[in-house]
């Protein structure tokens, strides 16, 4: 890096294969934001694979978030309404300290949003605090969402207009590839790359972990409240694109028109996908990774089982009550009331049809109170994030080393709002960046103090692990210790941590180890 203003070192220059890039000071490390890593994939391009990113000859003023992937405007996730939305959305943003001539760990976040929203310009997930305090390089990644990223439109590709499997995943591995071109230039050591995500960024990774296509392009992973098991077939793929075509009115003979149709026509019908295919089939979800050979040659989930995840360190785990949030903004995305849980229920019932009626009813009677409210967001819950997690941490100990946590710290607004550590309230947390939402109840009832005391340790945790491939903190927090067969010790968060073996003990024994989802 060589300066570029010498008058309060406000700005850092970077050499990449591409381009110059000028970062700007942020805090304590300088920031590059909108750093492209791939091409614009509009025109002939859209439903293709990323391709390299176009170099450029001028220095390149990195001071702004590059634009947010096509998405609806109305969604719950906050994103600021002046960054612009366009496909040419593939960018990623570094955050790194001055580089002393000594590689740094890097950690890259893949964002969540039932793979159909989001962007990695949400204040929540900025860099700065985790680059500061993990003396560490921090990558944010764009990805395609939605239909674009997410639609299987492969069965009615021709001769002439291919569209591949995908591309959300195929982005985030092209990303990750960038990392280890380019990322050294910015202090970061490309063997020591951990990637971490959240809900779908944190299920992209397990199928990450699962695909040849990005052996070698990370270290360490930390997923965190992951819906692994949100994986589909071919089959159940090529019903959700016929359907796709229907609401955009587009007949299979005239499957081209979907390279030139203006891209709000798609964001409405990606849509419309989104929330009507879980409220016909509660417990699924209207776009996501499909099982096509290539990039996900297996169920993530059953993969993990028979040993063929890359074989390196992985922390995981999931929050106390996953399943309150959607019940809050009453979403179809999961079933949350008795009568939708049990249509999941006899839906999963139907499609493993060699599944034992008893094994069905035992999971059942683990909930007795699962015709009230409590019991139906614990097994919606269990069926979502907990039990996918539990069957990757034990398969995945077998031949890797495994930390498994629970998170379940909440302030007292979010216990009174009956939310408790609902989905996703663990970022602020992990990033450090509390105040991040219009108007955010947080700390309306107080809990500030506990609150920091707790985010304080799970960043020191997070950055040990991308430092040192062991979470374990050198300031007298609780030991961590790995997770492993018959103990299964597990880090429950609060406002003191505990490590409890197995603490869900029965409801797990009442699932079973035999993998339950939708193909």
């Amino acid at each position: 890096m060589t300066e570029v203003e010498t008058t309060h070192e406000t700005t850092r220059s970077v050499n990449t294969p591409y381009g110059e890039a000028i970062g700007h000071r942020d805090g304590d490390v300088f920031a590059w934001k909108g750093i492209p890593y791939a091409a614009a994939p509009d025109g002939e391009h859209r439903f293709r694979a990323p391709r390299p990113p176009e170099p450029w000859t001028e220095p390149r003023d990195c001071r702004s978030f590059g634009a947010i992937a096509p998405q609806s405007r109305n969604s719950p996730v906050p994103i600021d309404q002046s960054i612009p939305m366009s496909e040419d959305c593939l960018s990623l943003n570094v955050w790194a300290p001055e580089p002393d001539g000594t590689p740094r760990p890097v950690m890259v976040w893949i964002h969540g949003g039932a793979y159909s929203i989001g962007s990695s310009a949400q204040s929540v997930y900025d860099g700065r605090h985790l680059a500061e305090l993990g003396d560490l390089v921090l990558v944010t990644v764009n990805y395609r969402v939605g239909a674009f990223g997410f639609l299987d439109l492969s069965s009615f590709s021709t001769e002439d207009d291919v569209f591949e499997t995908n591309l959300g995943l195929r982005d985030q591995i092209a990303a990750l590839q960038w990392v280890q071109q380019c990322i050294a230039s910015f202090g970061g050591d490309p063997a020591q790359v951990t990637v971490f995500g959240e809900s779908s960024g944190g299920a992209s990774i397990t199928s990450l972990m699962t695909s040849p296509k990005a052996e070698g392009l990370f270290a360490q992973a930390i997923v965190q409240s992951a819906p692994a098991t949100s994986v589909y077939g071919p089959e159940r793929a090529a019903v959700v694109a016929s359907r796709f075509l229907e609401l955009i009115d587009v007949t299979p003979e005239r499957i081209h028109e979907l390279k030139t149709m203006d891209f709000m026509t798609l964001v409405a019908a990606s849509d419309t996908l989104c929330y009507e295919v879980p409220t016909r089939a509660p417990g699924t979800l209207g776009l996501a990774p499909v099982v096509d050979g290539d990039v996900v040659p297996r169920y993530p989930v059953a993969a993990f089982q028979k040993g063929y995840a890359h074989r390196i360190p992985l922390m995981i785990g999931t929050n106390h009550d996953e399943a309150s949030i959607f019940r809050l903004m009453k979403s179809p995305l999961m079933p949350v009331t008795s009568d939708t849980v049990s249509e999941m229920f006899r839906a999963i019932a139907n499609d493993h049809a060699d599944l034992p009626a008893f094994r069905v009813a035992e999971i059942m009677s683990a909930y007795p109170d699962r015709s009230k409210t409590a019991g139906a967001l614990a097994m919606s819950r269990d069926a979502g994030f907990r039990m996918p997690s539990l069957w990757i941490a034990d398969a995945h100990s077998r031949h890797a080393p495994v930390w498994m946590y629970r998170f379940d710290h909440a302030t007292p607004m979010l216990k009174a709002a009956r939310i408790g550590a609902g989905h996703a309230t663990e970022l602020p947390y992990v990033f450090g960046n509390f105040g991040t939402l219009n108007r955010d109840p947080t700390f309306w009832l107080g809990g500030r103090k506990s609150a920091m005391a707790v985010s304080a340790r799970m960043m020191k945790r997070w950055v040990a692990f991308a430092r040192h491939g062991v979470p374990a903190t050198l300031d007298g927090a609780k030991h961590w210790a790995p997770y492993a067969e018959p103990t299964r010790s597990t880090l429950v968060i609060d406002s003191q941590d505990q490590l409890v073996d197995d603490p869900d003990a029965a409801l797990r024994a009442a699932w079973g180890d035999r993998v339950l989802g939708f193909s």
